[in-house]
């Protein structure tokens, strides 16, 4: 019995680093409250993250720290490396939760991250070749929107976007994962709910979300979302994976019915937003040489 039971305790796809964190609020040279939810990307050999770091406002901006082996001995820029810009009004109250893709065609990296003001969260959307310079492309979705990033293809001629748009269902909010097209990146249509939210007692019921950028795979674009399961003392974020077509990301393949990791370490249970876990994936520049 005391064996199954630590089996079931154990039932999770990934191993924790045992020295975690390997950053904190105390690594950084300059005053912030806290760092969470990086983006992450490998060039040159060299871990990238680009660091949601919110300010004692509680506005958030986006920072890079580099890494030669993406644990140990990073170095953090100086200042924030994008902020909001007043020129958007959209991101009045901070920028966050960026995710990195590597586009070939374009030899550059977009970044999806979520702008934040009164009209509340929506995507935007920049593109950088060297994480110092960026070219903002602006908002591409409307509030209240967030969680998104690109696929590094196209298809059919037109880009794809996942994002987590919130809708009113009854007196009730729920939170799906859509995909949208682009021929362009900055004019999106042909929204299609693709993976919804779960009812009732599951752990991803009325609200999931994407996590990392979706990954290739031999078998399809393997997707890691969120689900948030609300409890009498508060919500619990954990982890699942879907399989959607490699040549029509609209169509799901498969979906997981358990989840995959969830929050036991003091670190994950304990912060700003407590029981809490939410991954990044590494991507890396792709050239067609």
């Amino acid at each position: 019995m005391k064996t199954n039971m630590k089996r079931k305790l154990n039932h999770e796809l990934f191993q924790r680093y045992p020295n975690n964190p390997i950053l904190s609020v105390e690594d950084w040279s300059y005053d912030a409250n806290s760092v969470f939810n990086a983006a992450a990307a490998e060039i040159n050999g060299q871990t990238l993250l680009l660091v949601r770091v919110e300010d004692f406002r509680g506005f958030s901006h986006l920072t890079v720290a580099r890494s030669n082996d993406g644990i140990h001995n990073w170095w953090i820029d100086e200042k924030p490396t994008l902020s909001p810009d007043a020129d958007y009004p959209e991101e009045i109250w901070g920028i966050e939760d960026a995710r990195i893709t590597w586009v070939p065609e374009l030899e550059s990296w977009a970044i999806t991250y979520t702008a934040f003001s009164k009209v509340g969260p929506l995507v935007s959307l920049a593109t950088t070749k060297d994480f110092k310079t960026f070219s903002r492309l602006g908002p591409v979705m409307t509030p209240e929107d967030k969680d998104a990033a690109i696929f590094p293809v196209r298809f059919d001629g037109r880009w794809a976007m996942l994002h987590r748009l919130v809708a009113k269902t009854g007196d009730n909010l729920t939170a799906d994962i859509w995909i949208s097209y682009s021929p362009d990146l900055k004019h999106w249509g042909d929204h299609q709910q693709l993976i919804q939210a779960r009812e009732g007692s599951w752990w991803d019921a009325r609200k999931i979300g994407l996590s990392a950028p979706p990954l290739e795979t031999y078998e399809g674009w393997l997707i890691l979302y969120h689900g948030v399961r609300s409890t009498a003392s508060g919500s619990i974020y954990r982890l699942g994976l879907a399989l959607v077509d490699l040549h029509d990301p609209r169509k799901v393949i498969r979906r997981s019915v358990e989840w995959i990791f969830g929050p036991k370490a003091h670190y994950e249970r304990e912060g700003d937003v407590d029981d809490v876990v939410f991954p990044m994936r590494m991507d890396r520049k792709r050239w067609n040489s």
